[in-house]
């Protein structure tokens, strides 16, 4: 079975002021100060259309839409594109990376 490679794993950079949201905090308990706060994700869409349609609020999470300031691709370009399941296993593997060293992370 050939699997088709249309789907994407996307880094987006929070600004700081989500460390004052209670539920972000709490899922940040080994948030490092001064770390960047990002946003984990993946979808079927460009990462450039889904950001957009982030802040746009059409099937957005919350923190992106009112958070969100950029996509940082040095931190995921690499890569993409992959499978469904890979993406799904590789948008877990960038959350767990990212934590440990000291960033705060939100995945939905």
């Amino acid at each position: 079975m050939v699997t088709r490679k249309s789907h994407h794993v996307y880094v987006v950079e929070l600004h700081p002021e989500v460390l004052q949201e209670p539920r972000f905090r709490r899922c940040n308990p080994h948030y490092v100060e001064g770390r960047p706060c990002v946003y984990v994700g993946m979808t079927g869409l460009d990462p450039d259309l889904r950001f957009d349609r982030h802040k746009a609020g059409i099937q957005a999470n919350a923190f992106v839409t009112k958070y969100g300031l950029r996509l940082l691709p040095d931190l995921y370009e690499g890569f993409n594109p992959m499978g469904y399941d890979e993406a799904a296993e590789r948008e877990v593997e960038i959350g767990i990376d990212l934590r440990s060293a000291g960033f705060g992370v939100w995945q939905a």
